[in-house]
This record gives structure tokens, C-alpha cells and sequence, in this order.
């Protein structure tokens, strides 16, 4: 017990930097880059076209100024949520080493120009995350066992343990402690979630020591946090595709009450924190998975359980059929509606778009559509006011690790603004001064079909197999794998 609740983080270590005074050189190098902005470390780059882009809109007008332009086409994403009609946080997953460790390949190859922007932290990455977001969340490190299993930072005085009360939170940390410095908030995630946990040590316990390891453990996150976290992603992913709880290690040990359990001990660990539920495929009404997912929630309010708001995952791939389509706005508008009658919170909790297996004519307008349309639909609902997306540049996406090659995020690979982007954008315009709450009416809110018949997504939206009947509910009861080793 003394060992989990213990940090090993000791005050005031700091990352790895170099200091490059006796080399004059490579100091006027860096006083170069520190007068550029991105855009111009690789001035052969350009933005993407967009229809909603001013005819004088350039580069320039997207700098690190804080200030807001008055024409609103030349807003980034934070400034536009600044202006929104309700509080509204546009964030975004983030990982270390894009954060804090500058790529040659975004310097033209210098190593020189890349050595004096790691000597400030001044990566693309990171000037465009503040730029753009008001709100990160860690997308990896601040789960069970990269915290202190498989994949820890630096541990003290030794390698990597498995022990389970060794906790290492210094890239989590790097990452929190960055994004407070700039007044961003954050998201914890996750305390409660099979596919991040160490399972193999759990599965070797009796179930008393699963409940109070994991009671432990969520004791030790939160209170390494308190103050600084103060809305965290409790339980992830509890359900089977079928609606059925997804027979997971805690499920095996410790019964359907383990998410109730869960939900108490992070309340009693920090009583004022916000809690989620967080869940994939149960973005849209009239589903088995999201119907199981509103009744969940129904019953843990009628319970009493603290527990204050719900993620939709949003992972979504634009050439999915069956129970891996999308859903249409008017799905996720009426799912989101019925939660927030349960008093819950909603945000879109990890948005990408994933279109590598649509025809590539097809695949900028699938995307762009997407973004806009969900999103706009769910800010329609009072009870959201959150968008997150799991990453901003398809350089750094987990889709090329746990599915295939894509492109599935709002910016490229070299950090241009694609058509998705401006789609975003467009959602979010919804919500300002002179903005139309739901879109330019161009988005289907009540219906799934336009005025011409024609369903949501028809342009891009692929056919149901041959000789297959479309099963919206799909998969087998209790199936705890993660949605990457379903499709």
C-alpha cells in the first residue's frame, strides 16, 4: 500500500533539454526560429482550400496572436469557441514526444533548426495544439498500466517494474503541467478500462485483492491529480457490441457492480471532480448497443451512484456498414437529448474520421461531412458543450497502430488544414453571433432523409454486402475485446 500510494516522481525533474551557448552557430539559428511562426519553418507548405476561406484569406491571418479576428472565417477552432452562445471546450488527445521533442522532418532536415527548437520545446505540434484547442486530454500515459506497467517514463533508481504499486506519472505529468501553464483544461483517462489495464496480474488475483487494487489505483491517480484534473473518464468501454455487459477481467471478479464501484471510489477520491462514463458505438439512437448504453446510465442515476456526464467515443470509419456505420446527425442529436434529460453532461469524446476504405474521390467530402454534421448536431443539445478529437494530425494518429494506414484527423501529415478542419470549423460557426444553432440547415436534424429522399451520407455512404442482411446489433454477448479486434 505504502509503494501505490507513493510517487515516484520526484519535485522539479524536468525534461531532457540541451543548452546550446558556446555554439553562436546554432544560437542564431534559434533566434531564427523563434521568429517564425510554423507555417514558415517549411514555407513550401500550404493551407488546404476551403469554401468557407475569404478570397483574402492567408496563412497570416492563423498566428499565435490572442487575439480574435473580426472576421470570423479567419477564427481558429479556440477562438470560434470563445465566441460560442455556450461554454464550449474544443480539445484534443495529446502524446509526449510530438509535444516535446521536435521532428528534423518539420525543419527542412536541419538538424541544427530542430536542436534549437527542442532547446525551447517549439514544436509544430505544440504551437498548433495551443492555437487551436482550449483542452487536452493524455491520450496514453495516464492509463493503468502505461502509469506503471508496461510503459512508464523514467522510473527512479531502475527499469521498469511490475509491481503494481510502482507509479511513474512524469510524461502524463509533462503533458498536464503544459497544458496549465497555458490556461488549457484536461481530461483524465482513464482509471477503469480492461484493454489498458494489467490484466495478466489481475486475472491472477482473488477477487478481494482485484477490488482493493483497483480501489488503490484509482485512490492513487486521482489524489496524484487532485486540484489539477478536476473531470476524469472513470470506466471505458463496459459494453459487449450486443448491449450486454462486456465480460472484461473486472466483470470475471468482481460482478456488473464493478462500474457502480468504480463511479463511488472516485467520487470518495476527489468529491468534487466531474465523472464520465465513456463509450464507443453508442453515439446514435436506436441501436441495441446504444439503447443497453441510455439504460445503463438510467439505472446508475436511479442508484445514486456520483456520476455526472457521458463520453461518445466517435470513432468513426466512413466506409463502415452494419453496426460500423456512422450514425446520422439526427441519431446522435436524440441520444445526446435523452441523456441530458438523465441530468448527464455529453461530450464527443474522442472524435476521428477513418475514410482510407471509401473511394478516394469520395473520401475528402465523407470526412468533411462527418466532422461538420456530428458535431454540429450534438452542439445543438443543450446537455454538449465538449468536443474532443483523438489527435489533430494524421502523423500522429493511433489508427496506423490498431486498424491500418488512413488519414483520419483535421490536419495532415505536415500539418496543413485539411477540408475536415474547415468542417470543424463550420460546426462550431453554428454557435456564434449570426451563427445558426445546428448547422446552415444543410445538416439533418429531424430526419434522416433530405427533401428529395435522399438518406444522410448518400454521395459516399457504401452498400450493405451482398447475400448479408445489415444487423445493427452484430457481435456476440459479453464480447470484451476492444473495437479494433472487432472490425
Amino acid at each position: 500500500m505504502e509503494d501505490l500510494l507513493d510517487s515516484p516522481n520526484p519535485p522539479g525533474r524536468k525534461l531532457v533539454s540541451s543548452s546550446f551557448d558556446d555554439h553562436d552557430e546554432v544560437q542564431d539559428a534559434f533566434a531564427s526560429v523563434a521568429a517564425l511562426t510554423p507555417q514558415q519553418f517549411a514555407p513550401s507548405r500550404t493551407f488546404s482550400v476551403a469554401s468557407t476561406r475569404s478570397d483574402d484569406e492567408d496563412d497570416d491571418d492563423f498566428d499565435d496572436d490572442a487575439s480574435t479576428p473580426k472576421d470570423l472565417s479567419k477564427c481558429t477552432l479556440k477562438q470560434l469557441a470563445s465566441l460560442a452562445c455556450k461554454r464550449i471546450e474544443i480539445g484534443t488527445a495529446v502524446m509526449p514526444k510530438p509535444l516535446f521533442e521536435p521532428d528534423p522532418e518539420d525543419y527542412n532536415g536541419s538538424e541544427e533548426l530542430r536542436d534549437a527548437a527542442f532547446s525551447t520545446k517549439s514544436t509544430y505540434y505544440a504551437r498548433i495544439l495551443e492555437q487551436e484547442f482550449n483542452a487536452v486530454v493524455v491520450e496514453h500515459h495516464c492509463k493503468w498500466a502505461p502509469l506503471c506497467v508496461s510503459e512508464p517514463g523514467p522510473l527512479v533508481g531502475g527499469t521498469p517494474s511490475e509491481r503494481l504499486g510502482r507509479y511513474d506519472f512524469h510524461h502524463s505529468d509533462s503533458i498536464v503541467d503544459w497544458a496549465l501553464e497555458r490556461n488549457m483544461s484536461v481530461k483524465g483517462h482513464v482509471l477503469v478500462w480492461a484493454a489498458s489495464s494489467p490484466v495478466n496480474l489481475l486475472k491472477a488475483m482473488e477477487p478481494n485483492q482485484v477490488a482493493k487494487v483497483l480501489k488503490e489505483h484509482i485512490f492513487t491517480v486521482m489524489g496524484h491529480y487532485r486540484g489539477r484534473i478536476v473531470v476524469w473518464d472513470v470506466v471505458n468501454e463496459p459494453l459487449a457490441p450486443d448491449g450486454t455487459l462486456a465480460e472484461n477481467v473486472f466483470f470475471q471478479k468482481l460482478g456488473s457492480e464493478y462500474v457502480e464501484m468504480a463511479f463511488r471510489w472516485a467520487h470518495e477520491a476527489d468529491p468534487n471532480a466531474t465523472l464520465i462514463l465513456n463509450e464507443n458505438k453508442a453515439e446514435g439512437i436506436g441501436t441495441a448497443k446504444a439503447d443497453a448504453f441510455y439504460e445503463l446510465c438510467a439505472d446508475l442515476k436511479a442508484k445514486g451512484v456520483p456520476f455526472h456526464g457521458v463520453g461518445l467515443q466517435a470513432h468513426f470509419n466512413a466506409a463502415g456498414t452494419g453496426r460500423h456505420r456512422p450514425p446520422t446527425p439526427r441519431m446522435v442529436k436524440q441520444q445526446i437529448r435523452r441523456l441530458g434529460k438523465l441530468g448527464l453532461s455529453v461530450n464527443i469524446s474522442e472524435m476521428d474520421v477513418r475514410v482510407s476504405q471509401l473511394p478516394a474521390e469520395l473520401r475528402e467530402q465523407a470526412q468533411k461531412q462527418v466532422y461538420h454534421d456530428i458535431i454540429a448536431a450534438a452542439l445543438s443539445e443543450p446537455a454538449c458543450s465538449s468536443i474532443w478529437l483523438w489527435g489533430f494530425s494524421d502523423r500522429h494518429s493511433w489508427v496506423h497502430n490498431f486498424y491500418y494506414d488512413d488519414e483520419p484527423l483535421i490536419f495532415d501529415e505536415s500539418f496543413a488544414r485539411k477540408e475536415s478542419y474547415f468542417g470543424v470549423r463550420d460546426a462550431l460557426l453554428s454557435l456564434v453571433p449570426s451563427g445558426t444553432v445546428g448547422g446552415r440547415g444543410n445538416v439533418l436534424l429531424d430526419s434522416d432523409f433530405d427533401a428529395d429522399g435522399n438518406p444522410w451520407g448518400h454521395a459516399w455512404y457504401q452498400p450493405e454486402p451482398e447475400g448479408i442482411i445489415s444487423d445493427s446489433i452484430g457481435g456476440q454477448a459479453g464480447d470484451s475485446r476492444p473495437d479494433w479486434e472487432q472490425e
